[in-house]
């Protein structure tokens, strides 16, 4: 999620009925997508369209500091399939798995954001997040959880409950790690940080990084942190994934360091 945008008029459109229309727009090599509003719901830059684009997306790949190789990936909402297709083509031996209420936002994303077919390997399915996490057949089974629930009014996660975050907590295995993007009303970010911390064994948030987006990090289990060999794991990020790992890992450490204070 980010802020709104003065951009060209859409050059795509998706309008199955009974969800928000899906909707697209370019900028100096950028493809943003919105879901009939000016808010930004993802962007893909279109000659580097496996890439992440933007910078809190990118934080949310911040489990890899923890998480080396992942079996099965869980991304709550699509977006623009950024991180889907991340995850996708940049670890080969992990299923990925995308949940997404909305049928535009998968129909745009195959059209026009370079989302692959499912395979044995990648499913989208079409469905309610909150579904999905409260399945029992879900339980225990995700080794990490991405959540980014927007609607297109932007004001804050679609799903914010206590029994959401449960869920999420229930679908993870033992070290499982949950990343989620706040953005919205000022309210929403305690309100969410508080249900989490109800929930979570130990929950992290890091200095905001775009337009009022805060990435947070949420763990089953609470890792013991060892920042040298943090430091040394951002680097091999930063060579293979060329994401700003060791960035991730100044910000974790500010924020050891207020709590601390």
């Amino acid at each position: 999620m980010s802020s709104k945008r003065n951009e060209p008029v859409a050059s795509g459109r998706f309008e199955q009925p009974g969800h928000p229309p899906a909707t697209v727009t370019e900028f100096r090599g950028v493809r943003f997508l919105h879901l009939g509003t000016s808010w930004v719901q993802g962007a893909m830059r279109i000659d580097k369209p496996d890439a992440i684009e933007l910078d809190y997306i990118g934080m949310m790949m911040m489990w890899l500091l923890f998480c080396e190789q992942p079996r099965h990936v869980v991304q709550l909402g699509l977006g623009s399939a950024a991180l889907t297709k991340f995850c996708y083509r940049r670890l080969p031996g992990a299923r990925v798995t995308a949940i997404e209420l909305n049928p535009n936002v998968i129909a745009i994303c195959r059209a026009l954001f370079a989302l692959p077919p499912d395979d044995d390997r990648l499913a989208v399915r079409q469905m309610n997040a909150l579904d999905f996490v409260l399945d029992p057949a879900n339980r225990n089974g995700v080794d990490v959880l991405q959540v980014d629930l927007y609607d297109e009014q932007a004001r804050g996660p679609v799903l914010d409950t206590p029994e959401f975050y449960q869920g999420c907590f229930d679908c993870l295995a033992d070290d499982g790690i949950m990343t989620t993007n706040l953005f919205g009303d000022i309210a929403n970010y305690d309100k969410n940080l508080r249900a989490m911390e109800q929930v979570f064994d130990a929950v992290v948030w890091l200095p905001e990084v775009h337009d009022a987006n805060i990435v947070v990090i949420a763990f089953k289990r609470a890792p013991q942190i060892d920042f040298s060999v943090l430091f040394e794991r951002a680097g091999a990020i930063k060579r293979g994934m060329n994401l700003p790992a060791r960035d991730w890992v100044a910000g974790l450490k500010e924020w050891m360091q207020d709590q601390q204070s």
